[in-house]
Parts: C-alpha cells; sequence; structure tokens
C-alpha cells in the first residue's frame, strides 16, 4: 500500500511522539511525564497526541504491537524443518538480542516495569502467546514434548521464563546476559517437558 504525503507525515508524527515519550519516561519515569511535556518535546500538538494515542500508557501498547510484530516477521525466516524445540530457542534468543542491542536496557525497563504494561504483558491473546503455543502444539503432535502439561500451561511457563530473564537483567547490579540467561533456563524447562 502506497501512503500519501498527508499520511507519511501522520506516521512521522505519531514515531516522534512515541519515541519522545518513552525517552522521557526513561529519564523522569513514567508518573513524572506528562502529556504537555511530551507534546512539548516532540515539537507537536495535543491535538496530534490524541490523534494517535487515546492516553499515555497508549505510548506502551504501541511498543508492545512493534515487538509483536518483530517476532511475526523473525519466524517467517525460520526453517519449517527445525524442531519445535529449536524453533522457540531461536525466537527466545532473538527476542532477547533485539530487546537488549535495538530496544536497549533503561527502554526495556521502562517498558516492563511500569505498572501499565501488566496488564498486556499477561494477555494471553498477545501474538507472542500464540507463537508459542503453536510451536507447543506441534511439538506434541510430532512426540518431542510430553502431553503432562496443556499447550497453554507450557506457553505459560515459557513465557515466565522470558519475563523472568528480563526482569533479572534489570534488576541485578551485575552485567547479567539475557541471550546467555534465556538459552539456559529454556534448556532445563525442556529436559523436564522433552519425552525420553
Amino acid at each position: 500500500m502506497t501512503l500519501n504525503a498527508k499520511q507519511k507525515k501522520a506516521l512521522k508524527t505519531k514515531k516522534r511522539i512515541l519515541e519522545t515519550a518513552l525517552e522521557l519516561f526513561s529519564q523522569k519515569g513514567y508518573n513524572q511525564v506528562t502529556v504537555d511535556e511530551i507534546v512539548e518535546k516532540s515539537k507537536t500538538s495535543k491535538g496530534a497526541f490524541y490523534g494517535h494515542f487515546a492516553s499515555k500508557s497508549e505510548i506502551f501498547l504501541e511498543k508492545f504491537k512493534e515487538i509483536d510484530n518483530f517476532y511475526d516477521e523473525f519466524c517467517k525466516t525460520l526453517p519449517n524443518d527445525l524442531s519445535a524445540k529449536e524453533k522457540i530457542i531461536r525466537l527466545s534468543i532473538t527476542q532477547m538480542k533485539y530487546l537488549k542491542n535495538d530496544l536497549g536496557k533503561e527502554l526495556m525497563q521502562t517498558i516492563y516495569m511500569n505498572p501499565q504494561s501488566a496488564k498486556f504483558l499477561a494477555d494471553t491473546n498477545r501474538r507472542l502467546y500464540h507463537i508459542l503455543e503453536n510451536y507447543l502444539q506441534e511439538g506434541q503432535e510430532k512426540g518431542e514434548f510430553t502431553e503432562d502439561f496443556s499447550i497453554q500451561e507450557l506457553a505459560m511457563i515459557i513465557s515466565r521464563c522470558m519475563r523472568g530473564t528480563l526482569y533479572d537483567w534489570f534488576i541485578f547490579e551485575k552485567e547479567l546476559d539475557p541471550v546467555i540467561e534465556i538459552e539456559k533456563m529454556l534448556q532445563a524447562v525442556f529436559q523436564g517437558i522433552e519425552k525420553c
């Protein structure tokens, strides 16, 4: 789809508001930032802000949509002949690399540790959960994984590994590499659910 000049300008404005808000949240904390400040710093207007976002908290929702789109695009690059386990591990490692290297620790800490994000993080209708459920179902159907747990239970366990790895990255004083940690954690989980 080709965008006209007005649509391109609107997308640039939305991106500028989003990036400015996230930068301010990271610097000052979510609760200390006002819509007026976002508008002023992004050199936009309140009308432009509310034309793109219903509220300040919608900034986080927009970023999560962007992250979920990244997951979808990555999954299209995985060879079909990989085991379900390998698909999940590759997705998780790529997820951590993307969050660490492309988005950065400060931004991710601001997004993930904000109470406004909790509802979205726990939403099992999120694209990430569906991707995990599809791979886990594939693994159970091919006899890779035990059927002692439901697909939903396994998806929740793996998503907790992902979130736990991120939270540990945020809270531990020493440098912790989420890319290395997620692989270790998932290898341990898979030892418990793989069929012998």
